[in-house]
């Protein structure tokens, strides 16, 4: 891979988008690359992935201008359903998401973050959806993922002005979930990351999948999707040795089975 660095360790998966001359601009040979690596990684049994971008400059600045300034509607409408595409491969990956980030995480940067479950912020981070000031709008889900983490009001807030919010402030509406003020936001993803691995893993991503599934429809289905991976955990080995394990005082050991 040209535009993209991949490491697992202790089961997990660690993408780096690395284009860090560009600030780590989104080009579409990128974005390809992360298509394929999230297809490749989908079974691969990973029990949370980290997404950071190289260098401390910029998580991701936004999507490449260089190679979006002269596409035709036709061609910026493919770019999109290409960006679309590969978020939603990310947003509905199996194991549990984090994005680490550093410096900018602007445009299309901001929206693989938000693409993301968890967003853990250096100091330096800076989110936003600067792309009305460049006469555009946002193209790869961040209208959607914008409003349904802050709110409708703030979001066209954002949007309209293109204004940028800095850590605190993003934390503040819910962009992110914290900051880390202490040690490198790659080492609070890798831990966080740890915490989350320890846990039964079927049972992490049934958490993840029905949160995700439910989102927007009514409380009666989200109650009956839950009833049933709750019903489909007791059919597993993992619950079993995780019950005993608590009943017998003991630390449980997890099979994935």
């Amino acid at each position: 891979m040209e535009n993209l660095l991949f490491d697992v360790s202790d089961g997990v998966g660690i993408i780096t988008l690395n284009r860090p001359k560009s600030l780590n601009a989104l080009n579409p040979a990128l974005m390809t690359e992360l298509g394929v690596l999230l297809t490749e990684q989908a079974d691969a049994g990973l029990t949370a992935l980290i997404v950071t971008g190289a260098g401390d400059r910029a998580f991701a600045a936004g999507a490449d201008i260089s190679s979006m300034s002269t596409m035709s509607a036709i061609e910026a409408e493919a770019f999109s359903a290409h960006g679309q595409s590969v978020l939603h491969q990310l947003e509905t990956f199996p194991a549990p998401t984090i994005a680490a980030v550093k410096g900018f995480a602007l445009g299309g940067g901001c929206e693989v973050a938000m693409a993301c479950d968890l967003v853990l912020a250096a100091p330096t981070a800076v989110f936003g959806q600067p792309e009305v000031s460049l006469g555009v709008i946002p193209g790869f889900g961040g209208t959607q993922r914008l409003a349904r983490r802050v709110g409708r009001q703030r979001a066209l807030e954002l949007m309209l002005t293109g204004r940028n919010v800095r850590a605190e402030e993003a934390v503040s509406i819910g962009i992110a979930l914290k900051v880390v003020d202490e040690g490198d936001v790659m080492d609070a993803a890798k831990s966080l990351a740890a915490r989350i691995s320890k846990n039964g893993p079927a049972a992490v991503r049934w958490v993840k999948q029905v949160v995700h599934e439910t989102e927007g429809r009514d409380a009666e289905s989200g109650m009956s999707a839950e009833r049933s991976l709750f019903a489909l955990c007791f059919s597993t080995h993992d619950q079993k040795e995780g019950m005993n394990a608590f009943l017998e005082k003991r630390k449980a050991e997890f099979q994935n089975k």
